[in-house]
């Protein structure tokens, strides 16, 4: 059996950009994860592939399920990596979500599998998104870093480049794996606080979430993921206030994010024309009716 399973054959996608995210190493507070979720959530995104686990999943690392079905029957669930489609009318772009744990085993195997698919569907731009945990506080604008196989990406979005050198997962290695097949690919990666490691973080899939839509041209309503960072920022800090050594921590944190915090000269800030044309792509991809 081929490890790529076609359920359906999404047709007359609109020159598609691919986002991935992968749980586990990649993921820390479950970040880009979340927000792959709720972008297909968000634009109604139908399942059309999946990956099958056995050549790729460790079931000792990466247990399956067992689930009760009715109350009596046993069903297991595998570990796989699902492929979703979303149709975006009216913007420049539709997109391809692929979300699922990080495999165990023969990446190089696995990454072949996604550039096929990929190049099937006429793909243009391949994204993958990572969290890390870093010594940033929770109570700023949550960092950014990435990477991209054309500068002009990274400009388009004003990602501050990674200079990491070191281990990497299947994010790192399917990024390689776009340069040598010719297509464009940008990796973004958001910094979540060490401290709160254990906690889904919301705030930073939306970090993720917004700078995906400037690079790919897609525009989602993000009040629910909005409204969970607010949730998730009162929360922390309320533990945070609690404990007077956790408290004197993260305040030393924030100081050290307000120095290296480069100051915006006026030419450095967007113009009133790029502001507008954002906000009127995310009009336009609202339809009629919607306020």
């Amino acid at each position: 059996m081929q490890p790529l399973i076609w359920d359906s054959r999404p047709d007359t996608l609109r020159a598609p950009a691919l986002v991935c995210a992968f749980t586990g190493w990649n993921d820390a507070g479950d970040a880009a994860s979340a927000a792959v979720q709720f972008l297909g959530s968000s634009l109604g995104a139908s399942r059309f592939a999946r990956i099958d686990p056995e050549e790729f999943f460790d079931f000792q690392a990466t247990r399956p399920r067992v689930r009760l079905v009715d109350g009596r029957t046993r069903s297991v669930e595998w570990p796989e990596i699902e492929v979703y489609a979303a149709r975006v009318p009216r913007a420049p772009r539709d997109l391809i979500l692929l979300s699922g744990p990080e495999p165990s085993m023969r990446w190089r195997t696995f990454s072949r599998i996604i550039i096929d698919l990929a190049e099937a569907l006429g793909t243009q731009l391949v994204v993958t998104l990572g969290a890390l945990l870093a010594d940033v506080p929770h109570s700023r604008p949550v960092p950014i870093t990435g990477l991209a196989s054309d500068e002009a990406l990274i400009g388009r979005v004003g990602l501050g480049g990674s200079s990491y050198e070191g281990p990497t997962g299947i994010t790192g290695v399917l990024h390689a794996a776009c340069q040598e097949a010719g297509i464009p690919s940008a990796s973004l990666w958001a910094s979540v606080p060490h401290y709160v490691a254990a906690a889904p973080n919301p705030k930073a899939a939306l970090a993720l979430v917004r700078k995906l839509e400037g690079l790919v041209g897609v525009t989602v309503d993000a009040s629910e993921l909005e409204r969970a960072s607010s949730d998730y920022e009162r929360q922390v800090s309320l533990a945070v206030q609690s404990d007077p050594e956790v408290q004197a921590f993260v305040e030393r944190l924030e100081q050290a994010a307000e120095e290296e915090e480069p100051t915006l000269s006026p030419q450095d800030l967007p113009s009133g024309d790029v502001l507008a044309r954002e906000f009127q792509r995310f009009l336009r991809q609202q339809g009629p009716g919607e306020p």
